[in-house]
């Protein structure tokens, strides 16, 4: 390939690490329970909550912190969570089954997302608050109410369409939640069913990584709230969604390196560093560079908890430039955040089982074959460029020179590739070694699996540490009580 390696090593905290340091125990699980294997890490979960706590204790703000279902089916990390003072957020009729079978209290639980009637009178039945995105869906809510008798509803009322004063700031458009333009309608419908509703504040979504528009989002909710409280309603709390965001990459200056010569690659100045020569949504018209580049900023030195701190920080123009964590705190309103990404950082790992490599072209890099899918370790599929980690059957043989590699899955097609870009690997894999891809958690373990041609999606384990032993458990026998002389 020439040049030294593009390197994009990820970034590991402290038990991801100490479970890549632990090869015996990874080899013994691929080998009973198969490959590709997911790994979870519940107690990082509780971590990463005391994170986002930490910021609502810094700006004196209570609310509820909801985990995004969406971004991993988990029953061990939903039970674990439920072992705290954390929330849910349920998107589908079985998320909301899975989240009350897992210990959550309804006033714990926030449905969201496009919903049936199934959805919505079981969210009803239980009390579950819901984030309602339409005046239709309002209306099918209080019918379903009235029609089976069901208490009343606590709901909150999802915006979009959001504008800044001062200097033109335009929130990204969002097909979830009713434009502030047509705010009078929906609350003349919020007070035609003030019988079967109880309207407890504003939310949004938005599908972004700016804090300029997630901070004219929440200021815009702030307003919404004072036309509410003008018209007698009580409304107590803003959801302000998810998308903080995570750091899944070590080191800032590698992915600056990589994208700078990716850009060269595409323009046909350096050898390519994709199979195919894809250009991640670029490409080169007469030496000229098109498109935009759709990968997800893998380094985010400001993510997460960090992310959310900064966002409350923000100054609201339409209320004196006062901070947004002020004017949270002044009226007394809760704070609802919805993390998924971000919640589940570092909290688990993809196993995948090397079968094949050979030699293409030479000079070339290599293909390596996986046992698993690229539906199984769909890392691109969100845009997210990450280096896997070997860990060596034989660690006699782990030393080596760094190598270029093409990695395939195990399906018959040629677009089955688990990676569209030339990966460089410390050493050259061997079959029976490991390729261990980190921080798979968040929406990469399951959110696109698949049996296609009969092939398993990957199981899923929990573990968890007792001293500087891992203690292990399929997924779905782990209960907050199970360290205490569980499974092994």
């Amino acid at each position: 390939m020439g040049g030294q390696p593009l390197y994009l090593e990820p970034r590991l905290e402290s038990r991801l690490r100490s479970l890549l340091d632990s090869p015996d125990l990874l080899h013994t699980l691929t080998d009973a329970l198969g490959s590709p294997l997911n790994l979870v890490v519940p107690d990082q979960l509780a971590d990463n909550l005391q994170q986002f706590r930490s910021v609502y204790g810094k700006h004196h703000l209570s609310g509820q912190v909801f985990l995004a279902h969406k971004a991993n089916r988990s029953s061990a990390l939903l039970r674990r969570l439920a072992a705290t003072d954390a929330g849910v957020d349920v998107a589908s009729l079985g998320e909301l089954q899975h989240a009350l079978g897992a210990g959550f209290t309804p006033d714990r639980i926030t449905a969201t997302g496009p919903k049936n009637p199934e959805f919505l009178w079981l969210a009803a039945r239980t009390s579950v608050t819901v984030s309602l995105d339409t005046r239709g869906e309002l209306d099918q809510l209080a019918t379903l109410v009235r029609k089976h008798a069901l208490p009343r509803v606590r709901v909150l009322l999802r915006l979009s369409g959001f504008e800044a004063s001062g200097v033109r700031v335009l929130s990204r458009r969002s097909r979830f939640g009713t434009p502030v333009g047509e705010l009078d309608p929906l609350l003349e419908d919020v007070e035609r069913h003030a019988d079967v509703v109880d309207p407890v504040g504003a939310a949004y979504h938005l599908d972004t990584t700016s804090l300029a528009e997630k901070a004219t989002a929440l200021e815009g909710c702030l307003r919404v709230l004072e036309e509410c409280r003008s018209r007698g309603l009580r409304p107590r709390a803003v959801d302000i969604g998810g998308g903080f965001g995570v750091n899944y990459l070590a080191d800032g200056g590698q992915w600056e390196r990589y994208t700078t010569e990716l850009t060269e690659a595409v323009l046909g100045t350096r050898p390519p560093l994709t199979y195919g020569g894809h250009g991640y949504g670029l490409r080169g018209e007469a030496g000229t560079l098109r498109g935009t580049l759709g990968l997800y900023p893998a380094h985010r030195p400001v993510a997460g908890a960090r992310y959310l701190d900064e966002l409350l920080a923000r100054p609201a123009a339409s209320f004196g430039g006062r901070p947004l964590a002020a004017l949270l705190l002044e009226h007394l309103y809760d704070l609802h955040t919805e993390p998924g990404r971000a919640l589940l950082d570092q909290c688990g790992l993809t196993l995948t089982k090397v079968l094949e490599v050979r030699d293409q072209e030479t000079g070339g890099p290599s293909a390596v074959r996986l046992a698993a899918k690229a539906d199984d370790v769909a890392l691109e599929e969100h845009g997210v460029l990450m280096d896997p980690v070997v860990v060596p059957r034989n660690p006699a043989r782990a030393a080596g020179e760094p190598v270029a590699v093409h990695l395939f899955g195990s399906r018959c097609l040629e677009s089955d590739l688990i990676t569209r870009r030339t990966v460089f690997l410390p050493r050259r894999p061997e079959p029976g070694d490991l390729l261990a891809f980190a921080n798979t958690a968040g929406y990469c373990m399951d959110f696109h699996a698949t049996r296609a041609q009969h092939q398993p999606v990957a199981r899923k384990v929990a573990v968890w540490q007792e001293g500087d032993t891992w203690r292990w458990c399929l997924d779905d026998q782990y209960w907050p009580t199970t360290p205490v002389g569980g499974a092994q």
